[in-house]
């Protein structure tokens, strides 16, 4: 077993490198499903060399298969939102204090100490069903949080409008996180002029209104708020780590979590920096599941490591999902 903490203190991408291909080496050994994957792509781990040899498991099979390389209890299954009678992803997690250590150590990377914060959390799509992670998450941040007026909000819109505009005049750090329909039905409500609160949309309209392009619904929302810049959350069920943009929506990974994309025709050759791709995912606090996934988005990594999401895949399957009966 692969110690945690050396997953949670890498310094370089050396390190990185490093732990990523003992990480698939791990996952190659102990996950039957990666193996099975892996097995039918005729990649083992003689032929991995660097992480771009690394296959990359298409999100979809964690809504077929049970995608874990632990034998312990599972402690918890996060699942992710669909509508009625669509089939929703499983991540079952053997052990949350590596969640908990991963969300709380990448906030930390990016704003500093959660305990400095009050949180405020608009995310009723989230509350309305169980299992999500997001939810965990943040109600993890709201009890590390040490200002009582931390909390969530669901319908009670006008006392969250009292509460934003109390505390941001008492000069305090404030992070609004929001669902991105949410957001809009608050400024909908009431037109602020914020100083000293970070705001911060996770995505998703949910149904409940019209899809924006990102620079459209950012521009709404630093006009209804009356901030310079939007934060985004970059996360998904599959996943135990997070990417953070403070603006224009270029993201940030934490040090054990890294962006790659592929070539969307050939879903083993991995691009070059710059160029447009689908979304490949390293997050090596996935070390009980799978940290080697390959997404629905579409994006671009930038030579600094960066990354930014430009869109979704059309046709709802991955190339390579039809390589394992469902």
């Amino acid at each position: 077993m692969i110690d945690t903490n050396r997953i949670f203190n890498i310094r370089n991408q050396d390190q990185f490198n490093t732990l990523a291909l003992q990480v698939f080496n791990y996952q190659f050994k102990h996950n039957s499903t990666y193996r099975s994957f892996c097995d039918l792509l005729y990649k083992h781990p003689s032929d991995v060399k660097t992480i771009k040899d690394i296959p990359f498991l298409p999100i979809q099979f964690f809504k077929s298969h049970t995608v874990l390389s632990d034998t312990k209890a599972v402690e918890t299954i996060f699942s992710s939102s669909g509508t009625t009678g669509t089939t929703t992803s499983k991540h079952h997690v053997t052990n949350l204090n590596i969640y908990k250590d991963s969300f709380r150590l990448g906030f930390k990377q990016f704003y500093g100490d959660i305990e400095d914060y009050t949180i405020l959390a608009l995310l009723p799509a989230y509350l309305e069903r169980k299992g999500s992670s997001l939810v965990y998450m943040v109600n993890d941040m709201i009890s590390q949080s040490k200002h009582k007026e931390s909390g969530f909000y669901l319908d009670n819109l006008t006392e969250l409008v009292n509460k934003l505009i109390t505390l941001d005049k008492q000069d305090k750090k404030v992070l609004l996180i929001g669902v991105s329909f949410a957001l809009l039905d608050l400024i909908d409500l009431h037109q602020f002029n914020l100083k000293n609160t970070i705001i911060m949309e996770t995505g998703g309209m949910k149904g409940r209104r019209k899809e924006l392009i990102r620079t459209d619904l950012h521009e709404q929302l630093k006009q209804g708020f009356g901030v310079n810049t939007i934060h985004s959350e970059y996360g998904m069920t599959e996943l135990l780590s997070q990417g953070y943009s403070n603006g224009n929506g270029v993201f940030k990974c934490p040090s054990w979590m890294q962006v790659l994309t592929r070539d969307t025709q050939d879903p083993l050759t991995i691009l070059e920096q710059e160029k447009s791709g689908g979304v490949n995912i390293i997050d090596l606090a996935n070390i009980n599941s799978c940290s080697f996934i390959a997404t629905q988005d579409l994006g671009r990594v930038y030579k600094d490591g960066t990354f930014e999401i430009i869109g979704r895949f059309d046709n709802s399957d991955i190339r390579g999902c039809n390589l394992m009966v469902f």
